[in-house]
């Protein structure tokens, strides 16, 4: 089964090593993420972000609680980091940050590669929801930088 790809580009008015140190800061996912999705990290703070750091966190879709782990599986500072799920709501989930120079400003490139629950009915689920709620959540994101970095 192929994954999904949901791919966003953002550019951000702050330069690649301010908006890199941004990211590397695990309680600024807390900022960027939306409020009802209850999203809540367990794993005792501050967490040095590096290759192989694990991040464990509380996430609500739905109204339902679901625990999600992470671990980050490439860091390449000011370049490009991966998280992949390793426990959680989605059968698969990696999210690749980008962040290249345009000057003065950051063109920040989410690629998220994910599959829903579901086994051969996936589809199903992606089409009813999740697909829209993975959209909200990179649009809430991309709002929320435009109000954090004007």
């Amino acid at each position: 089964m192929n994954p999904h790809i949901l791919e966003k580009k953002t550019l951000i008015k702050r330069n690649r090593q301010e908006l890199f140190h941004f990211f590397s800061n695990a309680e600024n996912l807390n900022r960027i993420t939306p409020p009802q999705l209850g999203f809540r990290i367990i794993t005792p703070l501050p967490i040095e972000m590096k290759e192989g750091a694990l991040i464990e966190y509380v996430i609500r879709l739905n109204g339902i609680p679901f625990k999600w782990k992470t671990e980050i599986t490439k860091w390449d500072p000011p370049h490009s980091f991966t998280d992949t799920q390793l426990k959680g709501p989605y059968k698969m989930w990696i999210h690749d940050h980008i962040f290249e120079d345009r000057g003065d400003e950051t063109l920040m490139t989410d690629v998220v590669r994910y599959l829903s629950p579901g086994g051969i009915l996936e589809i199903i689920p992606h089409k009813l929801l999740v697909e829209r709620k993975v959209r909200e959540i990179f649009d809430f994101r991309e709002k929320r930088f435009r109000e954090l970095f004007p």
